[in-house]
């Protein structure tokens, strides 16, 4: 909504928060949560306006009646998570729909391409790990190589790994986004020619079921690196009616905040590739729930849960 009517709509509320606050615990609680939340929407979408200022020195001010004399808790990650993150993603719901579609378009082009050229494979992922999967499906071993090393140092190289390339999507978007799509294509390219590989094997269905243990998350991940860099590029092009270089720091503020948002995930992520896929005997049941709860949390909480918050959050100034 515009700004001038998000004011109209909460006015009268904040006057009376700011003259007549009230001194009982729970209302006060009450009076200091609306004012969070009046001030993670401004902050979303009036970053620099006044009324973002304004909201933001009265919630510090009521913070400060309420906890001077307590120690911080975790209610500030809770709000981080429940208010702010969610908020954010709704925002660029858009952008992050665009990474998913460039993702699925050049997973499909790498498989395609793997498939009319029986060399591509081998550009892609390279001789030595192509010869290896190959030696591994004729063992009767085919995701054996989810079974090499020690499983925690796995589990650590796999992690700070996806974290460095999640980073470095995200910084490409500096650069007009360039190194952020050149980054997804060339991921989402060698996914593509990867699922080749094993379906030219009649293998394909037991590789979604073996790799999308921790691939569900993984893949996801990728799409929303994408997003977090398209997002910092997107302010730096298209700054709309604000300065570019206000919208470029806010464009770098939501971005880096998208982009963290998949630590989460990548820990989880790599602790399944790590300790998990190297199982290939997996019951399928088994196999199906992980999958299927991890997507239950991408879809449930980059998707739906933003979509819904915003909602909540417009009927309630209306």
């Amino acid at each position: 909504m515009r700004e001038a009517l998000f004011i109209k709509r909460n006015r009268n509320r904040w006057k009376q928060i700011q003259d007549n606050p009230s001194n009982h615990p729970d209302e006060m609680a009450q009076e200091f949560t609306q004012l969070v939340e009046d001030l993670g929407y401004s902050k979303t979408f009036y970053p620099v306006s006044k009324t973002t200022q304004y909201l933001n020195g009265m919630a510090a001010r009521k913070y400060l009646a309420i906890y001077q004399n307590k120690k911080e808790s975790t209610n500030r990650i809770i709000r981080f998570f429940k208010y702010t993150l969610p908020l954010i993603i709704a925002k660029h719901h858009r952008v992050l729909l665009i990474s998913f579609c460039l993702f699925i378009l050049f997973v499909a082009i790498g498989f395609f391409s793997a498939k009319n050229d029986e060399a591509f494979v081998r550009r892609i992922l390279g001789d030595a790990y192509v010869d290896m999967t190959q030696q591994n499906i004729k063992d009767g071993h085919p995701f054996g190589v989810y079974g090499y090393g020690n499983e925690f140092l796995s589990f650590i190289y796999i992690f700070i790994n996806n974290v460095k390339v999640s980073l470095y999507e995200f910084g490409g978007g500096i650069l007009f986004g360039y190194f952020t799509v050149t980054s997804l294509i060339q991921n989402s390219v060698m996914v593509g020619a990867f699922e080749y590989m094993f379906y030219n094997n009649g293998l394909l269905q037991d590789s979604l079921l073996t790799i999308m243990l921790h691939g569900t998350l993984e893949l996801s991940t990728f799409v929303i690196a994408a997003a977090s860099g398209l997002v910092l590029a997107k302010s730096w092009l298209f700054p709309g009616t604000i300065k570019r270089i206000d919208a470029l720091k806010q464009g770098a503020k939501e971005g880096l905040i998208i982009a963290l948002s998949n630590i989460p995930m990548l820990f989880i992520a790599a602790f399944f590739e790590g300790f998990l896929t190297r199982h290939t005997d997996m019951p399928l049941w088994l196999k199906l729930l992980i999958i299927t709860l991890s997507l239950v949390i991408v879809v449930g909480y980059f998707i739906v849960y933003p979509i819904r918050l915003k909602r909540k959050l417009n009927a309630a100034d209306l």
